[in-house]
Formats: structure tokens, C-alpha cells, sequence
């Protein structure tokens, strides 16, 4: 690389420089914009799950993959027909992305202002922002991680709410505690690495304290508002759904029926053939004739544990293809449909006085059309995935900081699906809510290039 590198343990990024306060106004600015999608709407987007989240928080009771300290941070704005969750929610995105773009030096207005209409514009980033779910906070956990490893800031106060962030998001949902802990032995990697790649050596400190509060929060919170000392339930079906889904659990009851300690051995030849049927279909086996998701668990354990050992080619030809899938699956709006019969039970049960304003909305009236939303959100998705590779193919011509937040979204992106399209189903909104950080991370790079070619760089917006 152009430039000395310097691990980010000497306090490099003390020297950061400060905003301006008509930047702080433009972040501001931007937090509105970013909810434009729910003001349009008359309420906070909705997806299938979002009701289960805070019916777990409210029911005291840990539901399928609804983490409880996500209901509880909806469940808090509820008087207010839930709009405190979505400021909260554009109001971090909005200072992680100048956290981020003041780290790289960019602090004029002008500038910040452009990447943060272009984010708000050209990216799926608003209608998360504005949605009732944790799927955002996958995606500000990754921002905030690469802040603590590779530009940490010089307050103490800023250290500690990056960690928050990422301990919350942590907490929050399953996929992103994997996402994180990946991160994690990644980061490990490029400091034992770094020297030799020539690349920048993180702090590990900091980061792997952030996700490891995210795991206790996750034990503690469950504990707290439902009494059980564990994660958010439901792992072991999902992996399950993903062996329907892929042939590998028909195969292993067709080699392994009949057997009398496998009570599935009973439905064999009612399997669906998609993991989705599986999961959420009435008269699926799982929830007609096996109990439901509590009861088959010890089952679905056994099914995936045993096939690991008896094909493990298959499998690992099917977490190839569901990675490779996942990671070009995105759509913005993907779920966001006018039924939500999950939310909408839950709505009608626990908060019936809402049910006016929320069955008045757009979304609730009919659904939403974002096709030509996706004209433009798709191309600059792709653009700025092989942008990203152009810059770390050119890394040694570039900035340092240039290349590894390029390097790191590009890890993150994989790493996001290698997890929901190896071990769970593909589907276009698990790689939507994080895509977004490339456009992102293209943007910074560009900035940064205008910036090193100008003659002086203002020290303060």
C-alpha cells in the first residue's frame, strides 16, 4: 500500500478530525430521511415476525427465534404506536455511518450530505431503518466492529457506545451472533497475519469485548424476561428446514426408516420438498403430528448431527451453493406484503388500539410494489460488489484505510451468507439488510480518493 501502515493500537485514530456543526445537522437530516419509507407508509413497516419479537417480551416467554430483548426495545414505544424504535434505529445508523466517514477524514458537509442521500436513495438501507425487526442491526454491529478494530475514537464515552451497539444487535438475533463471532476469528487472523499480507492489524480488545456482551446480554435478557438462561430457541429447526429444503433430510430418513426412535420416520413421505413449508405450513408434519418446533427439537438435533457424519460431502456442496446463492440474493422490500398473519394476531391480542392506524397503512392496504425501487437498488448493489473488488485488487496503489473497510464489508457480506444460506434457507432479505454496506464502503473509498487529491483538506467541516 501506498501509505505506512500502522496498527490501530498506536492511536492513530486520535488524530480524526472533528464535525462541524453543519455536518451534525446533515446526520440529523439524514435520520428523518431514513425513516421516510415509514412516514410515507402512516406506520412503522412490519414484517411476519415483527409481532412475535415484542408478543415474546410481553408473554414473558421465548419464542421461535424472537429474541426477547428485541421485543422489549419495541415493546418500550408501543404507547407510541412503536415510532421510538424507528427514530432510536435511524438515529444510530445515521452516527455510525459519520462515525465512519469522520474515521476516514471526510467531514465536509457537502460530502457527508451526498453519501448520506445516495445511502437514503440508491440502497435498501431506508426500508430497514424503518422496519419493526433486528435485521438492521446486523449490518450497524459490522460498522461498529470495524470501528473498534481498525479506527477506534479517542473518547472513551464513543468506545463504549460502539460496543453497546454491537452487544445489542448481538442480543438481538441469532444470525447476527454468528455474523459477529465470525468477525471476531477473522480479526484474530488478520493480526497474526498482518505483518506478512502487508495488511492493517486490528485491535482485538475491544471488538471481541463488544460481542462477548452481546452474548451475555443475550443469556441475561432471556433470563430476565422469560426465566431461562439461554439463547433465543430455535436453532436446530432452522437447520433442519435447511436439510428438508436441500434433499439431505429425505435422503437420511430414506436410508435410516424404518426406526423406531425416529418419530418422523412416521411422516417420511409427507416431507415437503421446501424448508419454508416445512417451518410455517399448518398441516406440515412438524406442526400437524410432531408437536411443534419445542417438542421435535432433541429430533431435528439428532437428524443434523447424524447426517453431518454420514454425508458430509453433500453437505458441504450444499453450504457451497447456498453461500454462493445467498450472497447475490437481494431485494429490497422482500416480505414487507399487506398480510402479516403473525403481526397482525399479535397486534389484534396485544395492542387492539392500535389496530386502527396500523390496518390504515400503506403496507396493510396493499402491500408494497418496490419494483422500480429495485431498478435502481439492484445495480448499484451489484456495481458496488465488483467496485469493492476493484479496490482490493488495487489496494496496494491505495490508502490503507481504503482497502480494509473495503475488505472487511466484503468478509462481512460472505460471512452473512455463508450463515442464512448455509445453515439456514436463501432468501433475499437476509443479504437485502446488510447489502447496503457496500454501496457504502464504495462511497468512503471514493470520498477518500477526492479528498488525498486535493491540495489541502479543511481540519474542520
Amino acid at each position: 500500500m501506498s501509505e505506512t501502515l500502522t496498527s490501530v493500537t498506536t492511536g492513530a485514530a486520535a488524530a480524526a478530525p472533528r464535525f462541524g456543526l453543519s455536518t451534525v445537522l446533515v446526520g440529523v437530516g439524514a435520520s428523518a430521511a431514513f425513516v421516510l419509507p415509514a412516514v410515507w407508509n402512516g406506520f412503522p413497516l412490519v414484517f411476519h415476525d415483527s409481532g412475535g419479537y415484542f408478543a415474546a417480551f410481553m408473554g414473558r416467554e421465548l419464542g421461535f427465534g424472537r429474541s426477547a430483548a428485541y421485543g422489549a426495545f419495541l415493546a418500550v414505544g408501543l404507547p407510541l404506536a412503536f415510532w421510538p424504535a424507528i427514530v432510536v434505529q435511524a438515529f444510530v445508523t445515521a452516527w455510525l455511518i459519520l462515525a465512519t466517514l469522520r474515521a476516514h477524514g471526510i467531514v465536509r458537509p457537502a460530502v457527508t450530505a451526498a453519501v448520506l442521500v445516495f445511502l437514503a436513495a440508491a440502497t435498501s438501507l431506508p426500508w430497514y431503518t424503518a422496519q419493526l425487526m433486528p435485521d438492521l442491526w446486523a449490518a450497524l454491529a459490522v460498522l461498529a466492529i470495524y470501528l473498534l478494530a481498525f479506527r477506534p475514537p479517542p473518547r472513551m464515552a464513543e468506545r463504549l457506545a460502539l460496543v453497546a451497539v454491537v452487544a445489542f444487535a448481538v442480543a438481538g438475533h441469532m444470525a447476527t451472533q454468528g455474523l459477529t463471532t465470525g468477525l471476531i476469528v477473522v480479526l484474530a487472523a488478520a493480526r497474526l497475519a498482518g505483518g506478512r499480507l502487508g495488511i492493517e492489524r486490528p485491535a482485538l480488545a475491544w471488538p471481541t469485548a463488544a460481542v462477548a456482551a452481546g452474548l451475555i446480554a443475550a443469556l441475561a435478557s432471556n433470563y430476565a424476561i422469560a426465566g431461562r438462561f439461554a439463547f433465543t430457541p430455535g436453532g436446530s429447526n432452522f437447520l433442519f428446514a435447511r436439510l428438508v429444503h436441500t434433499g439431505i433430510a429425505a435422503r437420511y430418513l430414506d436410508d435410516n426408516c424404518p426406526d423406531p426412535s425416529l418419530e418422523l420416520c412416521k411422516f417420511r413421505r409427507a416431507l415437503p420438498t421446501l424448508g419454508e413449508d416445512w417451518l410455517w405450513e399448518p398441516d406440515s408434519p412438524l406442526n400437524r403430528d410432531l408437536g411443534g418446533w419445542e417438542v421435535f427439537a432433541p429430533e431435528a438435533e439428532r437428524i443434523v448431527t447424524e447426517s453431518l457424519v454420514d454425508y458430509p460431502l453433500v453437505h458441504l456442496g450444499a453450504a457451497l451453493a447456498g453461500t454462493a446463492e445467498q450472497f447475490v440474493k437481494f431485494d429490497t422490500g422482500d416480505g414487507l406484503v399487506s398480510w402479516t398473519w403473525s403481526t397482525h394476531y399479535e397486534m389484534e391480542r396485544l395492542a387492539p388500539q392500535l389496530l386502527p392506524v396500523f390496518k390504515a397503512a400503506r403496507q396493510q392496504q396493499d402491500g408494497f410494489d418496490l419494483s422500480a425501487v429495485n431498478l435502481l437498488h439492484l445495480p448499484v448493489a451489484f456495481a458496488s460488489l465488483l467496485g469493492l473488488g476493484v479496490v482490493l485488487v488495487a489496494a496496494r496503489r491505495l490508502p490503507a484505510p481504503t482497502s480494509t473497510l473495503a475488505g472487511f464489508v466484503l468478509v462481512a457480506l460472505l460471512g452473512n451468507a455463508a450463515i442464512c444460506g448455509a445453515l439456514s434457507i436463501p432468501n433475499a432479505r437476509y443479504q437485502s439488510r446488510v447489502v447496503w454496506l457496500a454501496p457504502f464502503a464504495l462511497a468512503v473509498a471514493v470520498a477518500g480518493l477526492r479528498r488525498r487529491s486535493e491540495a489541502t483538506v479543511p481540519a474542520q467541516a
